[in-house]
């Protein structure tokens, strides 16, 4: 497919389909958000306490074209009013981004429309970039999600590269799992944050995980099985008590929440300090936790740093995102052919 330069009100159909989300959004010229439709799957997984893939992807096949029509319809528009159709091509589950792809393509291919892969961790980073009174580049970005824990250089919308990652499980995923044992419901990260309210952080310590000197990393295994321990009274052998037989449930998720929520703080400063930058942007689910917006913003103004988050709306898996940074992709030429296929990493 012929590629040229986008032109400053190009307007882009972002679809996203990467894991539990099916959502699809108008955006001109990069930054006007004209609509954004979101399906979510929580109802279909709540039930076994995450995402299970062949479910979201059926789903996906489901509500797709409905949430692309209503995104259309809220925007006022036809397809014969897209400039171009950007899609969420990795990471994610397989069977979910193929849906996505899928359309996008037959959607490219049957209005002559360029094609524009887009990655979805670049797009969440993207995202607090979209509400920026000024542009933040270059800056440290920290993308904390049910699927992703990660550092980021980013010196532009499309020139990012990886500083950390987590070891094992992402904080989101923690988040889910420690809300299992603690019978507080799913998805994970709103439903402990919301009991954690009610706790005294102070009256449980957590471990916290610290990479050797002058690295940087995550890991959250540890501090899930330490959570599991304390449960269980200490003896790791013993048979994990009922929600409600827990007496310290809240001051449990508080000190997990504030063990989580420390360990990404200090190491987003600490990438701060190592790469000389004085930004950062934070995207992913786990963005709209409270404590993390509160302490990452405190210690980081302290530090002399800005932090940027996105609206909550624009933290958890959403389209706009996809079409802002297809924007981007698109004004460089950056499209695809009819070739174009999903990929898991």
């Amino acid at each position: 497919m012929t590629s040229h330069p986008a032109p400053s009100e190009a307007l882009v159909l972002g679809i996203e389909s990467s894991c539990d989300e099916t959502a699809a959004a108008v955006v001109r010229g990069g930054l006007e958000v004209l609509s954004s439709k979101v399906h979510s799957q929580i109802d279909e997984h709540a039930v076994y306490g995450g995402v299970v893939p062949e479910i979201a992807g059926r789903s996906h096949l489901r509500k797709i074209l409905p949430v692309v029509d209503a995104a259309l319809e809220e925007a006022g528009l036809g397809l014969d009013g897209i400039d171009a159709v950007a899609v969420t091509q990795r990471p994610g589950l397989i069977g979910s981004l193929l849906v996505g792809v899928s359309v996008a393509k037959a959607l490219a291919f049957t209005r002559g429309l360029p094609l524009v892969p887009v990655h979805h961790i670049e797009a969440h980073v993207h995202s607090a970039s979209m509400e920026c009174e000024e542009r933040p580049w270059p800056c440290v970005a920290l993308v904390v999600s049910g699927g992703h824990t990660a550092l980021y250089r980013a010196e532009s919308p499309l020139a990012m590269s990886r500083l950390a990652t987590t070891l094992d499980d992402a904080a989101g995923e923690a988040f889910d799992k420690v809300s299992w044992l603690l019978g507080c419901g799913y998805p994970g990260g709103p439903a402990v944050s919301a009991l954690a309210r009610e706790g005294d952080a102070t009256r449980v310590r957590f471990p916290r995980y610290r990479p050797q000197k002058g690295e940087l990393g995550f890991s959250f295994s540890g501090l899930k099985t330490a959570v599991l321990y304390h449960l269980r009274g200490g003896d790791a052998l013993a048979a994990t008590p009922e929600p409600e037989a827990i007496e310290d449930r809240a001051d449990v998720a508080a000190a997990f929440e504030a063990a989580v929520v420390d360990v990404l703080v200090e190491q987003t400063l600490q990438a701060c300090r190592q790469e000389g930058l004085e930004r950062v942007l934070v995207g992913g689910g786990v963005a709209c936790n409270g404590r993390l917006r509160r302490e990452l913003g405190e210690r980081a103004a302290a530090a002399g740093i800005e932090a940027s988050f996105p609206s909550p709306a624009y933290c958890t898996d959403n389209a706009v995102m996809i079409a802002g940074l297809g924007f981007e992709l698109l004004r460089a030429g950056r499209v695809a052919g009819l070739e174009l296929d999903a990929l898991a990493r």
